[in-house]
């Protein structure tokens, strides 16, 4: 077993291995055409966030036939030390995964500290980072400025009820006169958990969308909303996909599934195999 394998990752690993395989052949393969659409289709990796070491969540993201990430600081630790830096490039050059997106993080009107993370964002060619910024002029003073120096974009992350972007407006509010790289990114399934409809949250911040994680939740007859894999929720995947597509987005399209921590994959396989027959309705 190599070393950067513990015990708990290796037996993980194992279980989630056997049941990607007991999926039908071919599924977990990349297609030879396009099955997303064009869209950049990848993975939030807080999803696979039971499996600590991040060869093992990329070796399973390879496995889905995804090709881009949004890492949860606990796979990629934040860092600008130029040999971890290059490092985890050579890692992820390897798996030959895309570390697009990174999230999500904090801001504040603290410069060194927003700096050292678009510094960190800049060095591993992050495009957008999923963020939580404080409401405060002199927050997003800061943002306008680094968003210009960097050339990475801030996506603005709603995380449901009684947070601080629990609405769409919200996003909006504070975006308004902002530089045009201070955007959001769309959680589907929190904006559903708002009552809010993800697909308007799309059109309405429109070229200011960097980044959408791709969650599914149920409305139960009691008013309690539940985490689903997509297509057994209210998220409207065909429409979504067709509102992306028609506006062009360019930026990465992250499943997050929160649900069954420590054995994810078929799962996930579900929500991607939904993604799938919606992006052929589209095409």
């Amino acid at each position: 077993m190599p070393e950067c394998f513990n015990r708990r990752d290796f037996l993980l690993a194992s279980a989630a291995g056997i049941a990607a395989a007991s999926l039908p052949r071919g599924i977990l393969a990349a297609d030879t055409k396009d099955p997303y659409l064009g869209l950049k289709m990848g993975l939030q990796s807080y999803s696979l966030r039971a499996f600590k070491k991040p060869e093992v969540a990329l070796d399973m993201t390879k496995q889905l036939g995804l090709k881009y990430w949004e890492s949860f600081p606990g796979h990629i630790p934040m860092g600008t030390l130029p040999k971890q830096i290059e490092s985890d490039k050579e890692m992820l050059s390897k798996a030959g995964i895309t570390l697009f997106s990174y999230g999500v993080v904090g801001f504040d009107a603290n410069e060194s500290k927003a700096r050292a993370i678009f510094e960190f964002a800049k060095a591993m060619g992050i495009k957008s980072l999923s963020a939580d910024p404080k409401v405060d002029n002199a927050t997003f003073d800061l943002l306008d400025k680094l968003v210009a120096e960097y050339d990475v974009a801030i996506a603005i992350h709603n995380h449901g009820p009684g947070a601080r972007y629990d609405k769409i407006s919200d996003v909006e509010k504070v975006v308004k006169n902002r530089h045009p790289k201070i955007g959001a990114c769309v959680d589907t399934g929190h904006y559903l958990r708002s009552n809010e409809d993800p697909v308007e949250a799309v059109q309405r911040l429109g070229k200011r969308v960097f980044g959408v994680h791709l969650k599914d939740v149920k409305t139960l007859p009691t008013g309690e909303k539940q985490f689903k894999i997509a297509g057994e929720g209210d998220l409207k995947v065909t429409e979504l996909l067709k509102t992306l597509k028609a506006m062009d987005y360019d930026y990465c399209v992250a499943i997050e599934y929160e649900e069954n921590a420590d054995n994810p994959m078929p799962d996930i396989e579900a929500c991607l195999k939904h993604v799938r027959e919606c992006a052929a309705k589209v095409a």
